[in-house]
């Protein structure tokens, strides 16, 4: 079975205080079409194979613990063959390990025969933003990332996202804003934003002040790229990669080509309604 595992881009992120060793949080989610590839068959022995890189192949992968959770809630001892193509980029708060761990997940499960909800309450041990991917699309999430509220579609607008040359650790930017007191992050002005997302302003990244902080050539990639789009540009999750609303896909291509090089990766994308997909096989019957 082979499934996309879908990215996702924080269109407002508040932080909070600490609930039980997390910060709780308030977040706007939505699901974009950037997506990696996992397809997962049963063998003779276990494997784990990412045949393009970009991410780890080791049992601490969230896409391998996601599939060996599934097997061990089954009961099942079966060995089973796991292969991730990766195009999200890592460390970019885009939510792609997450992704893929739902997509295993949702595969994983019908493998196995089991009921996907009955993971539901264990999703949130692979990581904060797996619950949503779970669901995806377009969705209030909040408590500490184990609570999400889809909301109607958004479908109005296109994203052009540029990942700078910069990596930072999630753990390391919540470190950080919490030395800094927890600092709000700036507003994206309301006329600025597409008609669809206008009920929810405002809209800011709290963890914005934080990943610049880490590294300023965040705010050098967010300046540069509002001035040669002439759109306001965000940071999405803990960073580093950056987006601007388009009108639609072929607008945001084009800004895309126009960023400065270096970029570790950029993508034009649109809001999509689920955080993974089943994709049907050729002699596969099933939907």
């Amino acid at each position: 079975m082979r499934a996309r595992a879908f990215a996702k881009v924080n269109l407002s992120l508040e932080i909070g205080g600490i609930d039980g060793g997390l910060h709780s949080l308030r977040g706007i989610y939505q699901s974009i079409s950037w997506h990696d590839e996992v397809t997962l068959g049963f063998t003779g022995e276990d494997r784990f194979e990412v045949p393009d890189g970009g991410a780890p192949s080791g049992t601490d992968n969230l896409a391998w613990r996601a599939l060996v959770m599934v097997r061990e809630k089954a009961g099942s001892a079966r060995p089973v063959g796991l292969e991730l193509r990766k195009r999200i980029p890592m460390q970019a708060g885009l939510g792609g390990g997450s992704a893929d761990a739902a997509a295993v997940v949702g595969i994983g499960c019908r493998a196995f025969g089991l009921d996907p909800e009955v993971l539901r309450p264990m999703l949130s041990r692979l990581g904060s933003d797996v619950p949503f991917s779970m669901v995806g699309g377009t969705a209030l999430v909040h408590g500490t990332g184990e609570i999400v509220e889809p909301v109607p579609p958004v479908r109005d607008f296109a994203l052009a996202i540029v990942v700078p040359p910069v990596e930072l650790s999630t753990e390391d930017v919540f470190g950080r804003w919490d030395q800094l007191g927890g600092p709000l992050g700036p507003k994206v002005a309301t006329s600025s934003l597409p008609p669809s997302l206008r009920g929810f302003a405002p809209l800011r990244n709290d963890l914005y002040p934080a990943a610049v902080s880490l590294s300023y050539f965040i705010e050098d990639w967010r300046s540069e790229l509002a001035h040669r789009w002439g759109v306001p540009v965000a940071m999405t999750g803990s960073g580093s990669a950056l987006y601007g609303f388009f009108g639609s896909v072929d607008e945001a291509s084009d800004a895309v080509r126009i960023a400065p090089s270096g970029a570790r990766a950029v993508a034009a994308a649109e809001p999509v309604d689920v955080g993974w997909e089943r994709v049907q096989l050729r002699g596969d019957g099933a939907g």
